[in-house]
C-alpha cells in the first residue's frame, strides 16, 4: 500500500467533516513488522494504512474508535511486546521485538464563513486564516475575491474556499457544512437582510452573527418577523452586534479581532 494512502486518508476525513485517528509508529526495538514511521488513519467505520496488521493494528484501531467516540484531543502512546508469553487481544505476534505506537485524534475542525470580504472581513479572514479550520470567504464583488488582494492569506494555516455569488450570495449558504458559523457582513444592507432570513431558514448551521448598529437590527427584527413570518426565538439566534463588547473601537482592524476572540471563545464552547 502506498506511503501517501494516510495523506489521503486525512483530507478526506476532513473534507467529510469527520473525526478520525492518526496512528503512527513511534518506536521499534528488535524486529517488528513495520518501521518507525509506518502510518494508519482511523475512521468511524474504515481504515487506510497499515502499521503492520496483526494484533498490533487490530488493538490500534479497537483504541482508535474508542478515542473518537470520547472526543478526547490528547495524543496517546500505546506500547506492545511481540512475543509468544504476551496474551493479545487480537492473536500472537511472536517477532520478538517491541513497538510503541502514537494515536493523534483528528478532530473535524470548526469551519466558518464570512458573507463580505471588505475592511472588516478581510482583516477577520486574515487572523481566521491562522487557525486550523475550514473558512469560507463569500462577496457578490469580484474585485473583493482577486487573487492579489487574497495574496495575504497565502501561508494560512486554514483551508480557504473562495465563493463569488455575484446575484444570490445566500446560494452559498447551501454548500455550507452542518455546524458552520456564519458571519454576516457585506456592504450592502439589503444583502445583509437576504442573507440574514435565508441563514435562519438553513437547517445545521453553527452561529449566525451580523454586524451592524443598534438601528439597523432593530429594522432588520421588524422585516423578519414580518416579511420573513419568523418568531423571536428563531430571530433571536442571530448575534447582534458580534465581537466583544467591552471592546469598543471601530478601526476594521480592531473589530476583527474582537469578533474572532468571540468566536474562537464560541469554538471553545463547542468543545466543552
Amino acid at each position: 500500500m502506498p506511503d501517501t494512502t494516510w495523506v489521503a486518508a486525512v483530507a478526506r476525513l476532513r473534507a467529510r467533516r469527520e473525526p478520525g485517528v492518526l496512528v503512527t509508529v513511534a518506536t521499534v526495538r528488535g524486529h517488528a513488522p513495520r518501521r518507525a514511521g509506518a502510518k494508519l488513519v482511523v475512521g468511524r467505520t474504515g481504515a487506510w494504512g497499515s502499521i503492520g496488521g496483526g494484533n498490533i493494528e487490530a488493538v490500534a484501531i479497537d483504541r482508535a474508535r474508542e478515542r473518537i467516540g470520547t472526543g478526547d484531543p490528547e495524543p496517546e502512546l500505546m506500547d506492545f511486546a511481540l512475543n509468544d508469553k504476551v496474551t493479545n487481544r487480537h492473536g500472537v505476534q511472536c517477532c520478538g521485538g517491541a513497538v510503541t505506537v502514537l494515536l493523534e485524534p483528528l478532530p473535524v475542525v470548526p469551519a466558518v464563513a464570512l458573507f463580505g470580504v471588505g475592511h472588516v472581513g478581510l482583516e477577520l479572514a486574515r487572523i481566521l486564516a491562522r487557525h486550523s479550520l475550514d473558512l469560507h470567504l463569500v462577496d457578490t464583488r469580484t474585485d473583493m475575491l482577486t487573487d492579489e488582494r487574497l495574496d495575504v492569506l497565502a501561508d494560512a494555516v486554514a483551508q480557504v474556499h473562495v465563493h463569488h455569488n455575484p446575484l444570490l450570495p445566500e446560494e452559498a449558504l447551501a454548500e455550507l457544512a452542518p455546524g458552520t458559523h456564519v458571519l454576516i457582513m457585506t456592504h450592502d444592507h439589503a444583502e445583509d437582510a437576504a442573507l440574514a432570513d435565508a441563514a435562519l431558514r438553513t437547517t445545521g448551521l453553527g452561529s449566525i452573527g451580523l454586524i451592524g448598529s443598534a438601528a439597523k437590527w432593530s429594522r432588520f427584527r421588524q422585516r423578519l418577523a414580518t416579511e420573513g413570518g419568523h418568531d423571536d426565538a428563531t430571530i433571536d439566534r442571530i448575534k447582534t452586534p458580534i465581537g466583544l463588547r467591552e471592546i469598543t473601537g471601530k478601526e476594521p482592524a480592531t473589530i476583527a479581532v474582537s469578533v474572532a476572540a468571540d468566536l474562537l471563545r464560541t469554538f471553545e464552547e463547542d468543545r466543552s
